[in-house]
């Protein structure tokens, strides 16, 4: 048996994503797909928020995945960065509710710290060690990796939990 982890960093102009699967016996997960959803600036928000929907609507057909990772809300100096934040972040939970996937979020600093060892980490450092914990020939872009990091975090934080007889909060 395998489990297969939808994992997203939402934004509005570049959402990363990662499809990963860990099977049963085997220690590290295998990265199946990954990559950004970039949106143009010349895109109306309306429009970048049906694309990133439309995008991983798309990844959830191709990959039936059975769980979702998304990066927690963080905190921002502006409020109308936090609302776009929040707006790209519903559309990616959208797609992902809309195919029942359970979800799970990972603050980032929780991510950082799982996939570094430190939760100030900077993104080169996150795209480093995902890079040498999946064996991939070439250093995925920062949003990719973030992605790809919140997903290997929510495998090796529910499988702590699950040996431990804890379910991880669902949101």
């Amino acid at each position: 048996m395998s489990r297969r982890i939808l994992a997203i960093d939402p934004a509005l102009r570049n959402t990363g994503f990662a499809v990963l699967e860990l099977t049963e016996g085997k220690r590290d997960p295998v990265a199946l797909a990954y990559g950004t959803i970039s949106n143009s600036k010349k895109l109306r928000q309306s429009s970048c928020l049906l694309a990133i929907t439309e995008e991983l609507r798309t990844l959830i057909k191709a990959y039936a995945p059975t769980e979702c990772a998304v990066e927690g809300i963080i905190f921002v100096q502006s409020y109308k960065t936090a609302i776009t934040m929040g707006a790209a972040r519903g559309a990616a939970l959208i797609a992902a509710a809309e195919a029942g996937l359970e979800i799970r979020e990972y603050a980032p600093r929780r991510v950082k710290q799982a996939i570094v060892g430190k939760g100030a980490a900077d993104k080169s450092q996150v795209a480093f060690m995902v890079r040498a914990l999946l064996g991939l020939r070439e250093t995925p872009d920062a949003d990719a990796a973030d992605a790809l990091a919140i997903g290997i975090t929510h495998l090796r934080a529910s499988t702590a939990k699950h040996l431990k007889g804890e379910e991880p909060e669902l949101i």
